[in-house]
């Protein structure tokens, strides 16, 4: 591959996730977001990309160590912080094998995170839910590749449909919008961080992989429970998704929200 990247997963260290039993880890409470998930993701990645010295440098105890010094150091050194954030882990494995780990401050959860994949929209108040977002579909295909299947630091397709969709900056909080991507062949497949879903004959919806999007850790999840389903057929076509449609985002940082596609492009 041309040009220099990492592969990369973003989880959090939250100490609600300790109270979900789904969260568990080998029948142990865990404080990371579904941590052995992001690992899989690491492994499946330097397999697709052929980074064999990636692959054989992954242990999965040695990778939660790395995380769990992360977090010991952060929390040491940033007490007072600590009261009111929670950390968002960004995890990047090289081409060589080196995993590196850099953290910064969440607001911690309130609630289970997945609570919003049982909202019904014929029947469920969505504000129970958190705030909804409002999401703008692309103007342009964002065609698929390799960088769209898996998650890696080069991300510039991304950040272009943002800037066509006048969205602000990641880092401005709280986030209240989002941008719907679709494939060369007109094929829902994401926002640019979030894996999505449509409700659609009385379920949600998730774009299959064959699309080119990505297999999120949080959408492995979901399709395992059985809270969404995969769109095998490919019915979540550009044209079909309207104004009002409700979305179902969803990502190993932030869990479920819910989204709304609007019609006009965003305004700063």
């Amino acid at each position: 591959m041309a040009g220099q990247y990492e592969l990369l997963s973003s989880t959090r260290s939250d100490d609600f996730l300790a109270n979900l039993k789904w969260n568990n880890e080998c029948g142990r409470p865990s404080t990371f977001f579904l941590l052995r998930y992001h690992f899989d993701r690491l492994l499946a990645a330097a397999d697709r990309h052929g980074w064999n010295e990636a692959k054989s440098s992954l242990n999965y105890d040695n990778f939660k160590a790395t995380c769990q010094n992360a977090v010991a150091a952060v929390r040491y050194e940033s007490d007072n912080a600590y009261k009111i954030f929670l950390w968002k882990l960004r995890l990047t494995l090289s081409q060589t094998g080196i995993l590196a780990v850099t953290t910064s401050p969440v607001p911690p959860f309130q609630s289970d995170p997945t609570s919003a994949s049982f909202f019904n929209p014929l029947t469920d108040e969505p504000l129970s839910f958190g705030p909804v977002f409002s999401v703008f579909l692309d103007q342009d295909a964002c065609p698929s590749s390799i960088f769209t299947s898996t998650k890696t630091t080069r991300r510039r397709h991304y950040d272009d449909a943002r800037r066509r969709a006048n969205l602000p900056p990641l880092t401005q909080v709280p986030m209240t919008s989002e941008v719907l991507l679709y494939n060369e062949d007109g094929l829902i497949t994401e926002s640019s961080i979030f894996n999505v879903a449509f409700y659609r004959a009385s379920q949600w919806l998730t774009p299959s992989t064959s699309t080119g999007c990505l297999s999120g850790v949080l959408r492995r999840w979901l399709l395992e429970q059985g809270r969404i389903h995969g769109d095998e057929e490919n019915h979540l076509t550009k044209d079909s998704i309207k104004e009002g449609d409700w979305v179902l985002l969803f990502n190993g940082v932030h869990g479920c929200r819910l989204g709304k596609i609007v019609k006009s492009i965003h305004s700063c």
